[in-house]
């Protein structure tokens, strides 16, 4: 992009409360059949208008039509059963009942080409999608066929791969690959995990991206924080690697957490979506405290490869807090791109 610092959200923004329940992930759909279709569009619409009246440079879709983003994509392929259910501990944070992979995975047509050609259409900034990626989504299952985290990742890892090509087809920039796992399963992270997301990303030529976060300011992820101590140092764990990798854009969690600002020096190279909005909490930062998270992040990352961003999804919270969060996240960066901007001319 043209556009010093291009701000950009995590991916989800809260939805309309005429099609799913306010602050609540998982919420049922309100409407159906073609009610539901065109509701979908509408809330589509409108999230675009919230972030491109807020400043934002790289817009998304705010996850609109999708219940969460991990399990949509998920309902659309053959071979996992919604019916068939098992609890299971999900990144080892929470318990959750999750359907079973029953057979060999596939997918049969596209997830989400026709709602991102809908958003092509809609807007001439460019665009960012985010898709689960292949280790999260196996933490999201409980799999009675593969019998193999690795096996079953490497098989979304292909469905993924055929969903992104057709994404970069319709006129997306950006294709970001979510995995929060990478921020619990050190191990396989080493051995199977970054792999798996190459050949997610294989043949791509527009520009990639994953998003690791510490997750949605939910209960279960805040109780988690708090036995990280003093300083969360999980990044160092995985960076190198993923500085290793041809992925293009690192999306990592920074302001209000405890993750040593010069830990981004490990990925010293890549563009760096900086979390600097808190989404675990309703309180709206400042421009300032905003351009104080940048300014930091700054010297570690180069300003051509510096996206401001939010630290995670913002379905949980009302659509009044993530529209002021998103206003915040732009006019701090303004202030930033003007200090930049200023060193140049001076």
């Amino acid at each position: 992009m043209n556009t010093l610092l291009p701000t950009s959200t995590a991916g989800s923004l809260p939805k309309p409360s005429w099609i799913a329940e306010p602050e609540t992930l998982w919420s049922p759909w309100k409407l159906e059949d073609q009610q539901l279709v065109d509701g979908k569009k509408d809330a589509l619409r409108i999230s675009l208008q919230e972030q491109s009246l807020a400043g934002i440079d790289i817009v998304g879709d705010g996850e609109q039509t999708r219940q969460h983003f991990v399990t949509t994509f998920i309902e659309h392929l053959d071979g996992v059963d919604f019916e068939i259910r098992e609890t299971v501990k999900i990144r080892n944070r929470y318990d959750a009942s999750v359907p079973t992979v029953v057979g060999p995975v596939s997918r049969p047509r596209s997830v989400f080409v026709e709602d991102a050609k809908f958003l092509r259409q809609q807007t001439d900034q460019a665009i960012k999608w985010a898709l689960p990626g292949p280790m999260t989504m196996v933490d999201t299952l409980y799999d009675a066929h593969y019998q193999s985290r690795e096996k079953l990742a490497w098989e979304f890892a292909k469905l993924l791969n055929d969903e992104a090509k057709e994404l970069e087809a319709v006129g997306v920039d950006i294709i970001q690959f979510d995995e929060p796992a990478f921020n619990v399963f050190f191990e396989e992270v080493q051995e199977w995990g970054i792999a798996c997301l190459e050949r997610a990303i294989q043949g791509l030529q527009c520009e990639t991206a994953v998003h690791i976060c510490y997750g949605y300011g939910i209960k279960a992820n805040t109780d988690w924080k708090k036995t990280l101590g003093s300083e969360w140092r999980q990044y160092e764990e995985i960076f190198p690697a993923i500085q290793a990798s041809n992925i293009d854009i690192v999306s990592l969690e920074c302001h209000h957490s405890h993750v040593p600002m010069e830990l981004i020096e490990l990925i010293r190279g890549k563009k760096v979506m900086v979390g600097a909005i808190d989404v675990a909490t309703k309180q709206i930062e400042t421009p300032e405290e905003v351009a104080a998270t940048l300014r930091q992040a700054l010297q570690y990352v180069d300003a051509d490869k510096l996206y401001p961003s939010t630290n995670c999804g913002m379905t949980p919270l009302s659509r009044e807090v993530a529209r002021g969060k998103m206003e915040a996240l732009s006019a701090g960066a303004s202030i930033v791109r003007a200090e930049l901007t200023a060193q140049c001319v001076g």
